[in-house]
């Protein structure tokens, strides 16, 4: 490849690459995908997610309790976390939020623990990776509550329109795409990817979910990322090398690499 790019949210960890991830990450050498966060979801993935950072080159951790998860939180949790965030290659506290197409864990506790979360992550200095779907004014009130106490960080996988998006970036986040951004039945999706400023735009997969065109019906990787980044460069109308040196730097930059 002729560019770098960097998946920022990935679960390449996950046990569906257990027979093959030699392969994954031979292909994702192969076509430019030098660097990865590779994102827990609860307490046992996150400790994975570090461990496997630390294991292979261009991988970097993210650590939390994802929504879904919210009724697994403990006494205990924020403290390992804390030590966590200590650890070589741990970069942010993620994902976590508000899920409320699934309600997997009762609404008012997946805001309890997003907002414990959010005040460690404030404590520390690290930046966040959001997980928001059905949920977006929720948590734009709660961010805005949190207002002068809140870390930046990332919309991951970003499912809102360009007015979302907007108030989004008045309070300094970067956004991010994932698969969905190339699908045909998308527009308000890909009107926010054509006018989210540059310098606060991300890429990522999601693998091994949300496969993008070509791919869908497929396992998501992390070389799939590469057809976010085309989808999104066609749609702003600048080359794919440069959206992927963007992307890149703004991974870097948020990830505090």
């Amino acid at each position: 490849m002729s560019y770098e790019l960097f998946d920022s949210h990935c679960h390449v960890d996950d046990r569906r690459f257990e027979n093959d991830i030699d392969e994954v990450l031979a292909r994702m050498t192969e076509h430019g995908v030098t660097r990865y966060a590779v994102i827990g979801s609860d307490m046992a993935s996150s400790r994975h997610a570090i461990d496997f950072a630390q294991a292979h080159e261009g991988a970097y951790a993210v650590v939390g309790i994802h929504p879904h998860e919210a009724k697994t939180y403990q006494e205990g949790d924020l403290d390992a976390l804390t030590a966590w965030l200590k650890e070589d290659k741990v970069q942010a506290i993620g994902e976590i939020g508000l899920d409320y197409y699934y309600d997997l864990s009762p609404r008012d506790v997946q805001m309890d623990v997003c907002e414990k979360q959010m005040q460690l992550a404030y404590q520390l200095g690290v930046p966040v990776a959001y997980h928001i779907r059905d949920a977006h004014q929720d948590m734009i009130d709660l961010m805005k509550r949190q207002k002068g106490s809140l870390s930046g960080g990332i919309i991951h996988c970003f499912s809102g329109s360009w007015e979302i998006a907007k108030e989004y970036l008045k309070m300094g986040f970067y956004i991010s795409f994932a698969g969905p951004v190339t699908f045909k039945k998308a527009p308000k999706l890909q009107e926010a990817a054509m006018n989210v400023p540059l310098d606060r735009l991300l890429i990522e997969t999601d693998s091994p979910y949300l496969s993008p065109e070509p791919m869908r019906g497929r396992r998501n990787e992390p070389t799939h990322v590469r057809f976010v980044a085309e989808k999104i460069a066609a749609l702003r109308g600048i080359p794919v090398e440069e959206l992927a040196a963007a992307t890149t730097k703004n991974a870097m930059d948020v990830y505090r690499i």
